[in-house]
């Protein structure tokens, strides 16, 4: 394992390897949390993660649940990418299923699109979103073991990752939130759920509330990134309080040019184009790549771990 402090140039060893660059604001101070990232070169695929035999790698999807063809010719990306990048599991930022949720439309809203990778043995874990019926939690492919939030460990690595439901935060939840995060012995604390704290979204936006509740604490308790759908674009947030926030709300339904320019918070919006998302952790790095229903890459980056207090 690497020792706890990270130079400047270890960092930028690391983006080069991986095929980021830095951002010209550089990487900070070896104790404070950062984030080093740089627009993707013209042309460059997704095959520019690490792919170490031993990292974790896994898959964010969100706002997919359509059965169209949209969602099928994004499915049909991850299915290509997941043969030369085996991700172990997909997070879903909710809005799985749009419109009605019979057996039939289970089957070809998710289970037909995404059938390779299930086949493959790839397990998908679920949040819920404003669109979704609350018995999904009893669906066994997703996961959740009946329950609205639930959290888990990483099948090896020194990862928790941590399901909400945001649609309804009941006291109860934020009350098992807290003793979650407070308890959680993982060096990577990743949270995921449909509403976003921070989102440059026109039809929805950010969360003002919803961030008062549940910032604070991912800030006291260390948690290093969080991601997030609601919003129909994809969206990179400047590191806030350390953490760095993702919207990958484009999985199936898509909004044009649906958002408002030069937020303060934003760092990079992607709203013309579907979107899914890789990502890999390995030790102190995350290397994450937003891939378009082309194949392209969209954004990319390298985030690194938030130091314990």
């Amino acid at each position: 394992m690497r020792g706890r402090g990270w130079t400047a140039t270890r960092v930028l060893a690391a983006a080069l390897a991986c095929g980021c660059a830095l951002a010209p604001s550089g990487v900070r101070g070896a104790q404070q949390p950062g984030v080093a990232v740089a627009p993707t070169p013209a042309g460059q695929s997704a095959t520019t993660l690490p792919n170490r035999p031993d990292s974790l790698k896994f898959l964010v999807l969100g706002d997919f649940g359509t059965g169209d063809s949209g969602q099928y010719t994004l499915a049909k990306q991850m299915v290509d990418l997941y043969a030369r990048f085996p991700a172990q599991m997909a997070i879903l930022v909710g809005d799985n299923l749009y419109g009605s949720e019979r057996p039939q439309d289970f089957q070809k809203k998710f289970e037909q699109p995404y059938k390779p990778l299930l086949d493959a043995g790839v397990k998908f874990y679920a949040s819920l979103g404003n669109h979704d019926a609350r018995e999904q939690r009893y669906y066994k492919p997703f996961n959740m073991d009946g329950k609205l939030y639930y959290s888990f460990k990483a099948p090896k690595q020194d990862v928790r990752f941590i399901a909400l439901e945001s649609t309804y935060p009941v006291p109860e939840q934020i009350t098992w939130l807290e003793n979650e995060l407070k308890n959680a012995k993982e060096a990577w604390k990743i949270v995921f759920f449909h509403h976003p704290l921070y989102s440059s979204g026109k039809t929805h936006g950010s969360e003002l509330k919803l961030r008062d509740t549940l910032e604070p604490m991912f800030a006291k308790y260390n948690v290093s990134v969080v991601f997030t759908g609601h919003d129909h674009i994809y969206e990179r947030v400047k590191p806030q309080q350390g953490i760095v926030y993702f919207v990958a709300g484009s999985g199936g339904q898509l909004r044009k040019n649906d958002f408002v320019p030069n937020q303060p918070f934003s760092a990079k919006i992607v709203a013309d184009t579907q979107v899914f998302m890789a990502i890999e952790i390995f030790e102190k790095e995350m290397v994450f790549n937003a891939i378009a229903k082309t194949g392209k890459v969209v954004d990319s980056g390298l985030v690194l771990l938030r130091d314990s207090k």
